[in-house]
């Protein structure tokens, strides 16, 4: 039973059990880990508002997203989903929640199907060798990284929560032995790409049609289960995500296409960086040696993956309406990031010529100048360009001239300094936690990235 059940009387707590209509072969109902310790470290009350949990004592929280006591009315257990996927451009059928699960369904504010997933709740059939642990450093990592892509307006998950948990984890990447975590984010569906892969490859066409009808109907509110119809939707939404990356100078470093969702969300921050410079090579993850998710080939992955959602659908639907569907993702990537990059630019757009000859010239000053990315969209903001930005600069001065602005810059964040998320400011917000339990710089940079996103927003 809930600990705290007067916090679930609120209009907006909506619970669902959608996913449980799937059936058992999309998932393992499994257990979590029993921690020896739960300390809270991060509680998300923003994002906990718009699905109603916002009046949970700390206690109680802990319980759900530390212990995971069921919330109620919700799914029963949690459910550690089933999916393969195309890792670096090799398939592996022997992957699926190996550190985490969904355990909670339910609407958000606009109505929206939301999953509460975990990240370092312990192992799961699909662990493999892995302890499903995650360190405490890779939790404050994803707070950062989704604070900062949600105030500049890229689809994303949020970390609702971040509980420590007194175990201490080996690991090659980090210092050890290092702290440990567990992770709760709130996302729009953790169906991903994979999912329809591991149907595919194991032939089983009623499961394929049973995914498409979900996502459709519980994702999309569509009443339909027409597969070229998903596609489309999905290639519409991922070009959307393409774009947002590079408006906002983000390399998620990591684009499988188990980690690419069918609502085009980004979701699962493992090596992400934000470019300082706007330089097409820069890559996120030490070991992708052969750049292929570096900051300007993100379009070309993210197409690529959902080229493997298209083949999965094959096996259900005639090929040429799943290609022509397929073949709409750059058509539509580029009004996306014109329309993305503006909204950086705090500029109404004009008409397409107008717009794509300004978004062109601004990409190509970006790259020759080596201005800094996040410095450039602070001074441009509303169209009026500092006059220290000479050469390069003078096209893309001569084109905002014509632009309005969407906004003012009366917001106290304007006032400042652009507000970055480059690696040395991580390190630097992780430090003192590690040494000596001081959580001052996260909680002020999680202020700051919120006044910025007041800043930027419409």
């Amino acid at each position: 039973m809930p600990i705290d059940p007067q916090a679930f009387r609120s209009a907006r707590y909506r619970p669902e059990t959608r996913l449980l209509t799937l059936g058992e072969g999309f998932f393992d109902p499994v257990v979590p880990a029993d921690f020896p310790e739960t300390r809270l470290r991060f509680r998300n009350d923003r994002a906990a508002r718009q699905i109603g949990l916002e009046a949970l004592g700390d206690e109680a929280w802990t319980s759900h997203f530390g212990r995971f006591v069921p919330l109620p009315r919700t799914l029963p257990q949690p459910l550690a989903l089933r999916y393969h996927g195309h890792q670096f451009r090799q398939y592996n059928p022997e992957i699926g929640d190996g550190r985490g699960f969904t355990f909670a369904q339910m609407r958000d504010e606009r109505d929206r199907l939301m999953d509460l997933g975990t990240k370092g709740s312990g192992q799961t059939p699909w662990s493999r060798f892995g302890d499903g642990r995650l360190t405490l450093k890779g939790g404050v990592r994803e707070i950062l990284a989704t604070e900062m892509l949600e105030a500049l307006n890229v689809p994303t998950s949020r970390t609702l929560s971040l509980i420590e948990t007194g175990e201490e984890l080996q690991r090659g990447d980090e210092p050890s032995p290092t702290r440990s975590a567990v992770l709760v984010r709130l996302n729009h569906s953790h169906v991903r790409i994979g999912s329809f892969q591991r149907l595919a490859y194991e032939r089983d066409e009623a499961g394929l049609r049973t995914l498409v009808g979900y996502t459709l109907r519980n994702l999309y509110d569509e009443d339909s289960d027409d597969p070229v119809r998903l596609l489309d939707l999905v290639v519409g939404r991922t070009a959307r995500l393409a774009a947002r990356y590079m408006a906002a100078g983000f390399v998620h470093g990591v684009l499988n296409s188990d980690n690419i969702n069918v609502t085009g969300e980004s979701f699962d921050y493992g090596p992400w960086r934000f470019a300082p410079t706007w330089d097409p090579a820069f890559t996120a993850a030490y070991f992708d040696h052969q750049g292929l998710y570096a900051f300007g080939r993100q379009p070309e992955a993210i197409h690529w993956d959902v080229m493997q959602l298209a083949i999965a659908l094959r096996q259900i639907a005639d090929s040429d309406p799943l290609v022509a569907a397929l073949d709409t993702f750059g058509p539509r990537y580029q009004p996306e990031v014109t329309q993305a990059i503006l909204w950086r630019l705090g500029v109404r757009p004009r008409d397409p010529d107008t717009d794509r000859e300004l978004v062109q010239a601004t990409e190509r000053a970006l790259r020759t100048s080596g201005v800094g990315i996040d410095r450039f969209f602070f001074d441009a903001f509303g169209g009026d360009l500092p006059e220290t930005y000479a050469e390069p600069w003078a096209d893309v001065r001569a084109a905002l001239a014509s632009y309005e602005p969407r906004k003012d810059r009366s917001h106290a964040y304007w006032s400042g300094e652009p507000c970055s998320m480059l690696i040395d400011e991580v390190e630097a917000i992780w430090a003192p936690i590690a040494e000596r339990d001081d959580w001052t710089l996260l909680n002020a940079k999680v202020a700051a990235i919120r006044a910025m996103g007041e800043a930027l927003a419409e």
